[in-house]
């Protein structure tokens, strides 16, 4: 069925598969994503569920074999879109906090949509969007970063944009995963990736800080790593 001017009406449930968590079966609340699988839950459920845990619950991905929880990340994209689509989903969950913290006494620390007292769009009580940050030219995050070259060793695709510049934080396995996009147009195949620094196979789950301050040590030039298909493939 279509709406005059050619918009086309989608039912909600076509769509609930994808704006409900696989967890608790509701619509996503303070919706929190994998940073490994982009699999995307419920805030409070994914951190109970991986205080026990270290795999996806969707996928089964290992995210990481002792700190999970450092691979989470609050993705108010999603949250936003949830509380377009569901009718007064954002107004009740709201209230019902309210209600919880005023029951108990406690201050209410903040909307579920991260600002303080938000209305429906989380432009706060003056309905007002938040402030721009300052266009200084720099549009890089604020946390520590690092420059690498990732070049190929064997007979891989070369990649058309070799330096990059990542969050220390970030670990092999999210470069795997770039080179997997980049050369086989398959996130899945990163697997088949390996990367190496100073001819040493380097470990799924090291960060850039720590494959610097251990491979490459006080050098003045980008972390230079090499991607080549795994030997026990080839």
């Amino acid at each position: 069925m279509r709406r005059k001017g050619g918009e086309r009406r989608i039912r909600l449930k076509t769509v609930n598969p994808h704006i409900t968590c696989r967890l608790c079966k509701g619509y996503l609340i303070d919706a929190t994503t994998i940073t490994e699988c982009l699999h995307t839950f419920c805030k409070c459920c994914i951190v109970k569920y991986l205080e026990e845990n270290n795999t996806c619950p969707t996928c089964q991905i290992v995210i990481h074999q002792s700190h999970p929880l450092n691979y989470i990340s609050h993705d108010r994209t999603m949250q936003d879109i949830v509380y377009k689509l569901v009718p007064n989903l954002h107004k009740n969950e709201q209230d019902r906090e309210e209600k919880f913290y005023s029951k108990r006494g406690l201050p209410l620390p903040r909307s579920l949509s991260g600002v303080e007292n938000g209305d429906e769009n989380g432009y706060g009580s003056e309905n007002k969007p938040p402030p721009q940050p300052k266009d200084d030219g720099d549009f890089h995050r604020t946390d520590e970063q690092v420059n690498v070259c990732l070049e190929n060793a064997k007979s891989m695709k070369e990649l058309k944009k070799k330096y990059l510049r990542l969050s220390a934080l970030a670990t092999i396995t999210h470069l795997k995963k770039y080179v997997a996009v980049k050369v086989f147009s398959n996130i899945q195949r990163y697997k088949e990736v390996e990367i190496l620094c100073n001819e040493e196979i380097l470990g799924k789950d090291h960060s850039l800080k720590f494959v610097c301050v251990t491979r490459w040590k006080c050098k003045n030039t980008p972390l230079h790593l090499i991607y080549r298909p795994r030997v026990d493939i080839v």
